[in-house]
């Protein structure tokens, strides 16, 4: 497993993460417990120490399952949570409404210092190695935010600082204020917006990158085919980029790789990861599982070292045919 340095923070952890939103259940059709605490503990297993989780996932439930599985092993596990999406208070904006919940984007220095305490709760800790802001909050000036991180890092609850969902200009502001170690971001093959701007400053104030959803919800992991189907409350039943004719194409890029990850004794996952941490300035490619099985397989993928020349020839098919997805 290839292990990476976070930002300036001198910490460490593994360039594959296991990404917990879908254990939270919540916008994935429920969840397993039993099948994701052994997920957890197969992804530290198999070297990966990189957990991320949030307090959002699940309404605490991510964070929860999180807390048992690392129980008696916590130092094996470079731990990230997030704060900034609440339902214990009606201040900031409302975002969205979880299990009936209201849940509003705020990051006052009241709320971040209460959700860290519910988190290390939680999460059977007195510490989180990356705390990082899910969603920024237009209602609070960014110097209250980083001044309460700030004070959480100086008093050793937090080792790290880390921003998401953000703009160039919200992590510009950041820096203004102290040093920012992290951003996680949507990126994988198909979304691409990250390479724009907010990477390369990233990469020039030397602030790692957490990227999500580097399978793309699951679409390119080479196993949804034109014919799955989605229910409950699972997210992907009404988004736009699964639609059938998207589905198909993917299909079709899939087979288009598959004879190079033949070549590598590894599946299309295992590839697409690969290359994901071979763009420049993605530190960390955060991966979801939700059983042990898939957690081993996400895991081998920080093993792979591609060629140059493959990552040229998977980033020119990922054009040809991922490119021509519809998005909306």
């Amino acid at each position: 497993m290839k292990n990476r340095q976070l930002g300036l923070s001198g910490i460490d952890a593994s360039a594959i993460g296991l990404g917990t939103w879908a254990m939270g259940g919540w916008m994935w059709g429920g969840t397993n417990e039993k099948d994701a605490v052994a997920a957890i503990q197969e992804s530290i297993t198999c070297g990966v120490s990189l957990i991320d989780t949030a307090p959002a996932y699940g309404l605490g439930h991510s964070e929860e399952l999180v807390g048992k599985a690392i129980k008696g092993q916590r130092d094996k596990v470079i731990l990230a949570t997030k704060c900034g999406l609440v339902w214990h208070t009606n201040k900031g904006n409302h975002f969205f409404d979880e299990e009936g919940q209201a849940v509003h984007r705020y990051l006052g220095r009241d709320s971040i210092q209460y959700e860290l305490e519910q988190s290390l709760r939680r999460l059977g800790t007195d510490y989180i190695d990356l705390y990082i802001t899910h969603w920024q909050d237009p209602t609070t000036p960014i110097e209250e935010t980083m001044a309460t991180l700030l004070e959480l890092k100086q008093q050793g609850k937090i080792r790290a600082i880390g921003i998401s969902n953000a703009s160039v200009n919200d992590l510009k502001q950041y820096q203004q204020f102290g040093s920012v170690d992290a951003i996680q971001e949507q990126y994988n093959m198909i979304e691409r917006d990250l390479e724009q701007d907010l990477l390369p400053h990233a990469r020039e104030t030397d602030v790692s990158c957490l990227s999500y959803s580097s399978l793309a919800l699951g679409l390119l992991s080479g196993k949804i085919t034109a014919e799955r189907t989605f229910d409950g409350d699972d997210q992907r039943l009404s988004n736009p980029l699964f639609s059938k004719d998207n589905r198909q194409k993917v299909q079709q890029f899939c087979e288009s790789i598959a004879p190079l990850a033949h070549d590598y004794g590894i599946t299309i996952a295992q590839l697409v990861i690969a290359w994901t941490l071979a763009q420049p300035g993605i530190t960390y490619a955060l991966c979801g599982a939700r059983n042990p099985m898939q957690a081993a397989e996400n895991a081998r993928a920080g093993e792979v070292n591609l060629a140059a020349i493959d990552v040229d020839v998977i980033s020119k098919n990922a054009v040809q045919f991922l490119g021509q997805l519809q998005k909306s």
